[in-house]
């Protein structure tokens, strides 16, 4: 069985921010693979089903993401080489997908919490960029804030990408995925 992970935030106040890209990968995969699917709460996500996926949404908000991934993998048993954590990542440009076996954390917190958690940096995951030219000095502020149209125009190809990912990995493994996603995007969006 593989598992993906979308990190986010719960609730309304947090749909549709920056910082939930992975949420939103998640939904999109649901929408147009698994419609008819229903989650449950278990082990501090929401968790969808089938017989050879997991799709997690941590509930326990971002910076303690770890939690509900460690709970998940240990729960089902899961392979960390068969689960794949999807993620918002400043440092990267908007509108880039990067696909990577392992490796730090960057500035991503989320991401700090899971890979401390799970004791290793060997987990593949997707990043998603939302990174723009003109930095924000608050950098809280700008992931918890929402695209602008001209960001959204630019992210949502990729959201959907990120979804086009989960089934790639789901049939095959994260070599296919990093072979047929990680391309460069079209680069920085000055619009803040």
């Amino acid at each position: 069985m593989k598992a993906v992970f979308g990190l986010g935030n719960p609730g309304l106040t947090y749909a549709l921010t920056r910082h939930n890209v992975g949420f939103a990968v998640i939904d999109l995969y649901r929408r147009e693979h698994l419609p008819r699917l229903r989650g449950r709460l278990t082990c501090s996500a929401l968790v969808y089903r089938t017989p050879d996926l997991l799709l997690a949404k941590p509930m326990t908000f971002m910076n303690a993401s770890g939690e509900a991934v460690r709970k998940v993998v240990d729960r089902f048993h899961i392979d960390l080489s068969d689960a794949l954590v999807v993620y918002d990542d400043l440092d990267l440009p908007l509108g880039t997908l990067r696909a990577l076996p392992a490796g730090g954390p960057g500035t991503h917190r989320g991401m700090r919490s899971v890979l401390s958690v799970l004791g290793t940096e060997q987990i593949p995951r997707l990043r998603i960029g939302i990174g723009v030219a003109s930095r924000p000095e608050d950098t809280v502020d700008y992931v918890l804030g929402r695209f602008s149209e001209a960001q959204w125009k630019a992210i949502f190809p990729v959201l959907t990408q990120g979804a086009e990912a989960i089934e790639t990995f789901r049939a095959s493994d994260l070599s296919a995925v990093m072979n047929r996603f990680n391309r460069r995007g079209p680069g920085l969006v000055n619009d803040p």
